[in-house]
């Protein structure tokens, strides 16, 4: 296809970022010299770790010469002091300059947030030297929030962490059908909102782990859905890579729509999805 032998497409994919757990922290160290420095290393909040299992992470990330982007999970942190203590330490030890927001998947707050919009307001992160701030973008919908409440509350963010002197990016969940991807980007430019986006992709892995994490982040896996993605869903035994995805996203994209590049969750291990970017290179 002539969007992949373009300079767009040859800048999209070398512009990639990186999802990695703190337990999958010595398989980065493993393959880090086959990522470019400075590539963004962002690190998810798990609640099977605690915050020195994430610090540690960040410290790595910074140490093999990436840019650490650790999660901040709204509802999980227990207090403001908790959010202090975690953000001063990673400013000091790794100085961190991103961070992701999420709300988290609580019903109830663990402690004073309820939503990433808290965060920001507290004005801890431009205390911190942070200079970018990720927010989550949902080309699938939300699970609880209408589409136009949804749209306003993501404009708001970005206003926010613009007017606090830092800049927004905007960074997707994982999908399957990047015509939904696209007809997302579309709406995004088109109600002003200018951040560059990071695109959700999932690394090569079997097809009943794709499908299990989809499950578990609530990302939309019917037949049809998937038989765009490439994958047969009477064939679960194989593997599937983003490939068709990646062409069709890469192909749809114009300067329309701005500062786009892939964020990749290696679900099938970082050396299969390292190894991957290197062929479809």
């Amino acid at each position: 296809m002539a969007a992949r032998t373009s300079a767009r497409a040859q800048a999209f994919i070398n512009a990639f970022s990186l999802e990695v757990g703190a337990k999958a922290m010595p398989a980065l160290r493993a393959d880090a010299g086959r990522i470019a420095p400075g590539t963004v290393i962002s690190i998810p909040f798990l609640a099977s770790e605690d915050d020195e299992a994430r610090l540690a992470a960040v410290r790595t990330v910074r140490e093999l010469g990436f840019e650490p982007m650790p999660h901040l999970s709204a509802r999980r942190i227990a207090s403001q002091l908790a959010l202090e203590r975690f953000m001063d330490r990673a400013a000091g030890e790794a100085g961190i300059e991103r961070c992701l927001l999420i709300a988290g998947d609580l019903a109830t707050p663990a402690g004073p947030f309820a939503d990433s919009a808290a965060i920001i307001d507290t004005g801890l992160l431009e205390r911190c030297g942070i200079k970018h701030v990720g927010v989550g973008g949902h080309p699938e919908g939300h699970p609880v929030m209408a589409p136009e409440q949804r749209w306003r509350a993501l404009e708001q963010k970005c206003q926010s962490i613009r007017e606090r002197g830092m800049a927004p990016q905007v960074i997707t969940q994982f999908a399957f059908d990047a015509g939904v991807v696209l007809a997302w980007l579309d709406t995004l430019r088109a109600r002003g909102i200018t951040a560059p986006v990071l695109v959700g992709v999932p690394g090569p892995a079997s097809i009943a782990r794709l499908l299990r994490y989809a499950a578990m982040c609530g990302v939309g896996a019917s037949a049809s859905m998937l038989a765009k993605y490439g994958v047969n869903i009477g064939r679960l035994l194989g593997s599937a890579g983003p490939e068709i995805f990646m062409d069709r996203l890469l192909d749809g994209l114009t300067d329309t729509h701005g500062e786009v590049s892939p964020h990749f969750f290696p679900f099938g291990g970082i050396a299969p999805s390292l190894q991957w970017i290197e062929r479809y290179r």
